[in-house]
């Protein structure tokens, strides 16, 4: 869900603030050490760690690109699912009649089909949901303390509830049992939903034409499966991943060594040009002590957006700014009763957390 409150500074630093209180402890270490213990020798030369900082802002740039990449390609195929389930809504609705039909039905036994058809979609969409919750171990919310918190203070509909328990407003026992004994659930649904396709062209409800319309629909849906399922399943390389923390944390370490005897210069200037003005000479003697905050604020800048490259890199685990998969689905599942004309009073409403989100 994509708010401007989720991106307040408020909740930005109290998202890093335990790297704010290790970035205060790594500089102030070595400025007490070179101002208190008047070890003057303890600084490096501010061009190499500059390279370094240069370097490695082309590296988390090019993370952030490639997870900016997963996350808009992920909300391309949940697009991609919005359309297909329209529009095979509109097939339902239109391409299953009596004009070939070896034994006329009812209005009522076309609507039962035509549900039938459009629940087993729903729990496609479902089954495809609960996949992509599954944890895997290169996600964030498995070893980072602040991204757990963030989770613990959403609902996330895949943790709250199971997919069996999910399933049963959409299947038959048989067809839920089925489903439920299979590795690749979503996999099986889409199964059992060209078997009813096969069966509406035995029984003349459909022609030849419209069934391979059906079936062209399914291959899309198994497309859009395999490309959710690629993204989950192969994380942002490792190797790329690992080296950028380590860069980001040997410039970190580094940098208060850098700007130490810069500060010191700027401080001893003021003082030897009689320059200060209303600077006071205590400040101007002390201005070396401003390497604390300068440099927790470089830090935290080329750390938080090695983090938002992390939390983006993918983009199902259920984080406040992933795809909204859930409210996505439930979108659907609206739309598609609404169109084959089912009972309002027993269409799901929106989830009322995120009813009124942009996305």
């Amino acid at each position: 869900m994509y708010t401007k409150k989720n991106y307040s500074i408020g909740r930005m630093l109290r998202w890093t603030r335990r790297d704010i209180y290790l970035f205060l402890l790594l500089s102030s270490i070595p400025v007490i050490l070179y101002e208190i213990l008047d070890w003057k020798w303890f600084h490096l030369p501010w061009l190499p760690i500059g390279l370094i900082g240069t370097a490695l802002a082309f590296i988390i740039g090019f993370k952030n690109n490639a997870s900016y990449a997963r996350l808009w390609e992920a909300r391309k195929i949940y697009g991609g699912i919005v359309n297909a389930s329209r529009l095979l809504a509109t097939m339902v609705n239109d391409f299953i009649t009596n004009e070939h039909a070896l034994k006329n039905r009812t209005e009522e036994e076309f609507f039962e089909i035509k549900k039938r058809i459009i629940m087993r979609h729903i729990a496609w969409m479902t089954t495809l949901r609960h996949a992509l919750r599954i944890k895997k171990p290169w996600e964030t919310t498995i070893s980072n303390k602040s991204d757990q918190e963030v989770m613990k203070k959403m609902h996330i509909q895949e943790y709250a509830f199971t997919l069996e328990e999910e399933l049963k407003n959409y299947l038959s026992k048989e067809e839920k049992e089925y489903i439920l004994n299979k590795t690749n659930k979503q996999t099986a649904v889409l199964n059992l939903q060209s078997q009813e396709i096969k069966n509406l062209k035995l029984e003349g409800l459909i022609e030849d034409f419209r069934h391979m319309e059906f079936k062209n629909m399914i291959g899309e849906l198994f497309a859009l499966q395999g490309k959710a399922e690629r993204i989950k399943n192969f994380p942002y390389p490792r190797q790329f991943a690992t080296l950028n923390l380590f860069f980001a944390w040997i410039f970190v370490a580094l940098l208060p060594y850098g700007l130490m005897s810069e500060f010191e210069k700027i401080g001893l200037a003021l003082i030897s040009t009689n320059s200060t003005g209303n600077v006071s000479q205590f400040i101007a003697e002390n201005f070396v002590w401003l390497t604390i905050p300068f440099s927790v604020i470089i830090s935290w800048i080329f750390f938080t957006m090695e983090r938002i490259g992390d939390v983006s890199e993918n983009p199902f685990e259920g984080i406040a700014n992933d795809v909204p998969i859930t409210t996505i689905s439930r979108g659907i599942e609206i739309d598609i009763r609404e169109m084959i004309g089912d009972d309002k009073n027993i269409i799901p409403k929106q989830h009322p957390e995120f009813a009124n989100t942009q996305m």
